[in-house]
């Protein structure tokens, strides 16, 4: 064999052996990662608080890694703050006054179908028609959840919040106010209490606007009952003409008849 085929031939084994030595780690090493992932995968179904916590990191993870993207932290159980419902989920007559007051109040149809919903299931808690906090809710805030009078009545239902404070304490304190469900829930209570203590519905809303030893409500009742009828012809699948829309605005249309003080004669809401 002359001289250049013995080193084509060393170099030939040479590459050889090589290409032996790498398929030899190359495996080996497979080996050992099929290894690691197979003891992985058993450890975590023994152990659910580590496959929990590595998931959690995940997500995090992929949080963070959505937030640097779009540039602002995403919160999938944002949606369990919202005051919100479809209305095409509610029964025919509450989607009915939901829609009727979405268009005369000009307020999204889905908070306005929680909102009703909430009056549904309170009312039949305080044996109250559920139309009728609808209708203190309109005539006193126009269903703006963050109002407020001069005399310090807050929320929906533009309940006194430093009179009731005691009433928010089981929602975690007077913010609560703001809060649209807590808001009707206080409000719903106050409300209650009123008629109970005037003996009628009428009288109890007198009451409730704070005019009980005045020898008139400024009309407060009167709007509010005539809201309650147009409601409840709402729920009766009538046709019902949508009244002038009222501005909206941060103080209710009977301030004046609500006492400044806690601690006057007059009954404050």
């Amino acid at each position: 064999m002359t001289a250049l085929g013995k080193l084509a031939r060393g170099v030939q084994t040479f590459f050889c052996d090589i290409a032996q030595g790498f398929f030899e780690i190359t495996h080996n090493g497979f080996a050992v990662v099929g290894l690691a992932v197979v003891f992985s995968c058993l450890t975590l179904v023994a152990r659910p608080d580590l496959r929990q916590a590595g998931e959690s990191q995940l997500v995090a993870w992929l949080h963070q890694r959505q937030a640097q993207q779009l540039g602002v932290v995403p919160e999938l159980d944002a949606i369990d703050r919202a005051t919100a419902l479809n209305p095409k989920d509610l029964p025919k007559q509450q989607a009915a006054v939901a829609y009727w007051l979405s268009k005369k109040y000009r307020v999204a149809p889905e908070p306005l179908s929680a909102l009703v919903a909430e009056a549904y299931e309170t009312g039949s808690r305080v044996k109250i028609d559920p139309l009728l906090l609808l209708a203190v809710m309109a005539v006193e805030s126009s269903f703006n959840p963050f109002a407020q009078s001069p005399v310090g009545a807050q929320g929906l239902m533009q309940v006194m919040t430093g009179v009731h404070s005691d009433k928010y304490e089981n929602f975690g304190g007077k913010l609560a106010a703001f809060d649209p469900v807590t808001n009707l829930r206080v409000g719903a209570k106050v409300l209650q209490e009123c008629i109970q203590r005037a003996g009628s519905t009428q009288a109890g809303l007198k009451f409730y606007v704070g005019a009980a030893l005045l020898s008139e409500d400024g009309g407060y009742a009167e709007k509010v009952m005539a809201e309650h009828a147009r409601l409840q012809a709402v729920a009766a699948g009538k046709a019902v003409p949508l009244a002038p829309p009222q501005p909206l605005r941060t103080a209710t249309p009977v301030d004046a008849m609500r006492p400044g003080k806690p601690d006057e004669t007059t009954p404050a809401v």
